[in-house]
């Protein structure tokens, strides 16, 4: 991770444990003989594109993307001239019916990300075309880590939970300051069962407002 981050200093204690070590060895080891993603140089993006200070919305991923060119550091984000994966589709529907946006062309969400956004996976590295395959791996430590610190900033923050996998941290949010908005998963396989039609994005702003914190200017087309 980059020293320039502050995440660095919140983070540092978990470098030092037996934990760590095992889990940078394993992905090494992976590295060398397979194809991982993201690319090691983006496994950290979230925090490197939301600073500690900013974050005023958690989304909570779990596994990046595993097919080529879709990883890049954030749940959900696909580069630009990437298909936009069929969550993201769904997420971009809510989108449109929520605050009546455009749906963007890309699925690149690094200027939510750039606004404060962390756009958090629970596993940060996985093996191509094999889901779940670093899970369990000591990466849920670390990214537990992150949420804890976010839970403990003084400011509100939304966090946003979707999914069963994502609901399951709501144990860790204290929600006499924060804010927890929650659905099934927006995947095709799940959004009908009640995720559309849940407002995530005008909810997660009437919460910020409602705390004195600038709201998110939620579009991603081109003004």
């Amino acid at each position: 991770m980059a020293t320039t981050t502050d995440w660095n200093p919140i983070l540092r204690a978990e470098f030092d444990k037996p934990y760590w070590s095992e889990l940078m060895a394993f992905v090494a080891e992976e590295r060398a003989t397979k194809e991982i993603f993201p690319p090691h140089e983006d496994v950290f993006a979230a925090l490197h594109l939301t600073p500690y200070a900013d974050v005023k919305v958690l989304i909570l991923g779990q596994d990046p993307y595993h097919g080529p060119g879709q990883a890049h550091g954030l749940c959900f984000s696909v580069r630009d001239g990437i298909r936009v994966p069929p969550s993201l589709v769904n997420i971009y529907k809510e989108l449109e019916f929520d605050l009546g946006l455009p749906i963007p062309a890309s699925g690149n969400l690094e200027r939510w990300a750039r606004q404060g956004v962390l756009l958090l996976n629970t596993s940060l590295t996985v093996r191509s075309g094999d889901a779940a395959s670093h899970q369990g791996r000591g990466w849920e430590v670390f990214t537990d880590e992150v949420i804890h610190a976010v839970n403990r900033k003084s400011d509100r923050v939304v966090f946003v939970l979707w999914g069963a996998s994502a609901r399951k941290k709501k144990d860790f949010i204290d929600t006499s300051r924060h804010v927890i908005i929650e659905s099934p998963h927006p995947s095709p396989l799940s959004a009908h069962r009640g995720f559309f039609g849940t407002r995530p994005f005008s909810r997660a702003n009437d919460a910020l407002v409602a705390a004195g914190r600038e709201p998110v200017d939620w579009s991603l087309e081109p003004s």
